[in-house]
């Protein structure tokens, strides 16, 4: 990979890496953490990577590099979650997003990132496959699973409201 090609991953792919880490770890810090932690561990390889397989690499990390905030995030609870979590109740009736990201962070890890590649990246079931080492039917029944889960959570919230 050429220094040019390097550049130009970093404009076409930061801000889909930074979506994709900011849906599936709900902190902005976080977030931009995995996207330069990304392009770091793609600067150190930029001699074994193929231009062409950039994006592929690059989403390949990210995703690594939340699996492993989100195990470090289990050791611990930051307290500004807890007072999100109290401002959020009292403000009367959550909006779509707010829904949405319910939602989502009752997914397991895994499933939350094959939902969020498929829906808000767009990516095909095979490039889900290569990207999280999964095998296909592996993606797909993850992606069922997270679906059926997001339909059960936010039908459960109907009755609620």
């Amino acid at each position: 990979m050429t220094l040019a090609e390097y550049n130009t991953a970093v404009d076409l792919h930061a801000d889909g890496i930074y979506r994709f880490a900011l849906k599936h770890l709900r902190d902005e810090d976080l977030a931009k953490d995995v996207v330069q932690e990304s392009f770091a561990r793609l600067w150190v390889k930029v001699d074994e990577v193929d231009g062409a397989k950039a994006k592929s690499y690059l989403f390949t990390t990210a995703h690594h590099a939340m699996v492993d905030e989100v195990r470090k995030g289990k050791r611990s609870t930051p307290m500004e979650e807890h007072h999100e979590n109290m401002r959020s109740t009292s403000q009367g009736e959550p909006d779509l997003k707010e829904v949405l990201d319910s939602a989502l962070a009752t997914l397991p890890a895994i499933q939350r990132s094959v939902v969020l590649l498929r829906d808000l990246e767009g990516y095909t079931y095979e490039e889900i496959a290569e990207l999280t080492q999964l095998n296909l039917a592996q993606v797909k029944v993850y992606i069922y699973r997270g679906r059926t889960a997001l339909k059960e959570y936010i039908g459960q919230l109907d009755l609620v409201l």
